[in-house]
């Protein structure tokens, strides 16, 4: 396969003229042309009349212009005449007459009809509007306003916080003839309260009673909470309570809500409750916003028990909560992880006959989720479902999300088929979630499928839905088909984000595919999207799997210049950059400075060291750093994979503690599972540890990774090593060099070809793709096979042996006289570790020609990648 480093996106999408801003003029309100309509030809000729009458046609009133409305009202929302003003007004320009705007409606439209006008300006806040129309309104007999407009018109004001004109208003009511009522009162009140002005609303309510205007529940409620949020002290709003029901005025669910409001603004338990309680001894029922703002204090108060036993309280005296009451004590112990907590309250709920909804089992599936207990996620959903409680799309997005963080990816794929049997609708998040998953799973078929499906729903998918597809793509170094991706997003719409810029980076760059790297960062740039860390951390992968070891270095500093802290994950990549150069003092410093920015280096960052260490046969070294990882006591995965290169757990009881582990890395997709087995076989491997190398990489095939390693067909055996470093490569070589000569004695036809893929993409073309390290790596252990196996001239990214010669050397294996055992061709065997200060080989297959790469590599960039140009 090769790629065009320039990443061509095609487009299927008929082709369309574009004009030039010159060639096209559009205006926001164009000022109509001098004849609106067709206008007709005329002889003049004999028509004296017509020009005697000129001087009466031009003192006729200016034509009104309008614009074109920025909002149009909604067709049938209002009556015809409403919605033909609105939309006059609308397009009305700053300085057009209103007045002539309203000739035509004179005596049509009556005080309610400019009520509704005024309200649709209030919804859009377009104060100026309903100013101009009400100064309009004032000055007019048959549309003067009303008390109903005028608190209209103080609303609409008071949101705008423009309290002096709310006065104004106000205070010009009796001079139009418009005594002030209650709801002109309270419309100032609530002005004035709403900007943070409570005084003034006291103020307000004195003279209310002074000009004796009796104050409404409303009025209180309003005073109560305007100075609620003021700040006024908590005995004087419990004046302001007592003062109103002295005036006979009952207490609703706004003023008790307002009050709890206020309790939990201030952290107040004990007057809270004494406000549920008088509440409840009310007849007053409890709404979501009352349990809300108990919760909200107690929890600050860290006494959310008190709540349970509040709604104890109320089950034990016949008033009984309903499922809303539960539902916000949950969230609010699943908010702060408290699940023995949130169970008790679940189970309290059942208890008191309150049937659980989806809301609540989402709250507990979220919560288990959360805590890794995936095992009580299943039981509880199915405890949902057994109950006749309905999932809905809520709840398996939950699921969803839960699973898919887990690393349960198979298993999110069989909820959504679950979900599309329960005949739920999936919506975008639930897509996205769904897509996501087989993206960091490597799911790249369920993932082609989940697009088909959303297609045929004619749901078109968002940027972050492609992105997951490129990835799951990528996962499978399926370059072609994550660039067919890449380019069908372009052409429906969905703009790439720069985590889609970056997710096809980090594809090739596990490759060593750099080219093509390039390539994509030219179009982010072209784009105009930002580069990030994640940006430059692709980067610098993708230049170490070339073996350009030079432009890596360069990456990263040009990483810093440009104000981009690197992360844990850059310095591991800066680490494996001088790993794969050879040099072990810039890779001895860059471990200590990973040290000592506090950050526990990784299981790849020691495992590379180990590998450094074992190609120098410093084994001193090397005891050092596996001590280490024994002794580690934050981190579990430290001691066990430490033990394991050692060999402690090489009893298959023993095993699942690695297997434990492995499952656990799982979690975190395949994105972090390509660069852990690597190092981790990159250590075993130059460590002598062939055998639990072998065993390793069966693990990491098992977990769906590398699975491009082993393809055959009637024609060609492969094995693909191209996103693999050196001890990888080697022992996916061994494996497949074994798992041929196995066949071979069994009876199976040799292919025509044996195939060992090294470098894909543009370099295949190349013949300098023999510089990339585990190209050399590849080659330099296939010809300690056989000299057989060489560098076709059709391309330069594969090493083959053609089938003759495979024959012959898949047959000078001699067979034992014990036959229960075959001879194999590759021995992939645990060599014993050499005891500190001793200088052993530890390669049964020769290593002197590795080591020439190596020492090679170390001199010509020791002088290129000095430590202080980083």
């Amino acid at each position: 396969m090769t790629l065009s480093p320039s990443i061509p996106i095609s487009s299927s999408s008929p082709s369309v003229t574009l004009l030039s801003p010159s060639q096209v003029n559009l205006r926001l309100n164009p000022k109509p042309s001098r004849h609106l309509f067709p206008a007709k030809t005329t002889d003049f000729s004999g028509c004296p009349r017509i020009i005697a009458s000129a001087a009466r046609i031009r003192a006729k009133p200016k034509e009104l212009i309008l614009g074109n409305p920025s909002v149009i009202v909604e067709k049938g929302k209002y009556s015809y005449d409403v919605e033909t003003l609105i939309n006059k007004l609308s397009s009305l320009p700053p300085r057009g007459s209103i007045a002539r705007c309203l000739d035509v409606f004179k005596n049509k439209l009556s005080l309610n009809d400019f009520a509704l006008v005024f309200k649709e300006f209030a919804q859009r806040g377009d104060w100026q509007r309903s100013l101009r129309l009400f100064k309009y309104m004032q000055r007019q007999i048959w549309c003067k306003p009303n008390e109903h407009i005028y608190t209209i018109m103080i609303g609409i004001l008071g949101r705008e916080g423009l309290l002096e004109k709310c006065q104004e208003i106000f205070d010009e009511m009796p001079s139009h003839g418009v005594a002030p009522s209650v709801f002109s009162f309270t419309a100032l009140i609530n002005a004035y309260g709403r900007n943070g002005q409570y005084k003034s609303s006291l103020e307000l309510l004195d003279r209310m009673k002074k000009e004796r205007v009796s104050p409404s529940i409303l009025t209180y409620n309003t005073v109560i909470n305007s100075c609620a949020r003021g700040g006024l002290d908590w005995e004087e709003l419990l004046g302001l309570f007592a003062q109103m029901r002295h005036e006979g005025i009952q207490a609703d669910i706004v003023t008790y809500n307002t009050l709890l409001g206020a309790c939990a603004r201030r952290g107040l338990g004990d007057e809270a409750e004494m406000v549920f309680k008088t509440m409840n001894e009310g007849g007053i029922l409890p709404d979501i916003t009352t349990y809300t703002y108990l919760v909200e204090t107690f929890k600050i108060l860290n006494r959310l028990e008190k709540v349970s036993e509040l709604l104890k309280e109320m089950e034990s005296g016949g008033s009984f909560p309903d499922i809303t009451s539960y539902n916000v004590l949950l969230e609010a112990h699943a908010q702060s992880g408290s699940l023995k907590e949130a169970m008790g309250v679940f189970r309290q709920m059942q208890a008191a006959g309150c049937v659980p909804n989806a809301t609540t089992y989402s709250i507990l599936l979220n919560l288990y989720g959360r805590q890794g207990r995936y095992d009580d996620v299943r039981d509880l959903f199915l405890e949902m479902k057994v109950s006749n409680t309905e999932p809905d799309a809520a709840t398996y997005n939950i699921l969803i999300n839960v699973f898919g963080e887990g690393g349960y990816f198979k298993e999110v794929v069989t909820l959504f088929h679950d979900m599309v049997e329960e005949k739920v609708e999936p919506n975008m998040e639930t897509y996205e979630g769904l897509i996501s998953a087989c993206g960091k799973g490597g799911l790249h078929e369920d993932a082609k499928k989940i697009l088909l499906h959303m297609n045929e729903k004619g749901v078109v998918p968002s940027s972050k839905a492609y992105t997951g597809v490129v990835v799951a793509y990528g996962q499978a170094a399926l370059y072609e088909e994550a660039l067919v991706a890449f380019n069908t997003m372009n052409e429906v719409g969905s703009e790439p984000t720069v985590e889609t810029y970056n997710s096809l980076i980090q594809m090739f760059a596990k490759g060593g595919l750099y080219k093509e790297s390039e390539a994509i960062l030219m179009k982010m740039g072209q784009a105009g999207v930002p580069q990030n860390r994640d940006t430059f951390n692709g980067v610098i992968e993708a230049f170490r799997q070339g073996g350009h070891f030079e432009e890596a270095i360069k990456a990263y500093v040009e990483m810093e210049k440009s104000r981009c802290d690197p992360d844990e994950r850059t310095l591991e990549a800066v680490l494996s950059v001088y790993c794969f150069a050879g040099l072990v003092e810039e890779c001895e410093g860059q471990f200590r400075e990973i040290k000592a920015l506090g950050i526990l280096p990784s299981v790849m960052c020691y495992c590379m060291m180990l590998a450094v260490y074992a190609k120098g046969d410093r084994w001193d070294d090397a005891h050092q750093l596996l001590d280490e990882m024994f002794m580690n006591r934050e981190s579990n995965i430290h001691q066990v994979i430490g033990q394991m290169i050692r060999g402690d757990y090489d009893d298959d009881s023993n095993w699942q503690m690695v297997e434990y582990v492995f499952e656990k890395l799982k979690s975190e997709g395949c994105n972090l599972g390509v660069r852990f087995y690597n190092t981790l076989l990159e250590a075993l491997w130059w460590l002598g540890q062939k055998e639990r190398a072998m065993r390793v990489l069966n693990e990491a095939t098992k977990r769906g990774l590398f699975p491009e390693l082993f393809r055959k067909n009637n024609l060609v055996w492969s094995v693909d090593v191209h996103r693999m470093w050196e001890g990888a490569a080697c022992t996916a070589i061994s494996v497949w060099l074994n798992n041929m000569q196995e066949m071979f004695m069994s009876g199976d036809d040799l292919p025509q070809l044996a195939s060992a893929i090294v470098v894909r993409g543009h370099m295949e073309k190349s013949s300098i793709t023999r510089d990339f390290p585990v190209a050399k790596a590849a080659y330099a252990f296939l010809n300690e096979v056989s000299s057989s196996f060489c560098y076709p001239g059709w391309n330069k990214g594969r090493i083959v042996c053609q089938r003759s010669h495979l024959k012959r050397i898949l047959s000078s294996a001699e067979q034992p006289s014990d036959e229960s055992k075959k001879d194999r061709i590759i021995t992939l065997s645990n060599s014993p570790f050499p005891p500190p200060g001793s200088k052993t080989s530890m390669n049964n297959v020769k290593r002197d020609q590795h080591s020439n790469i190596n020492a090679e590599t170390s001199i010509t960039t020791r002088t290129e990648l000095m430590t202080s140009t980083v």
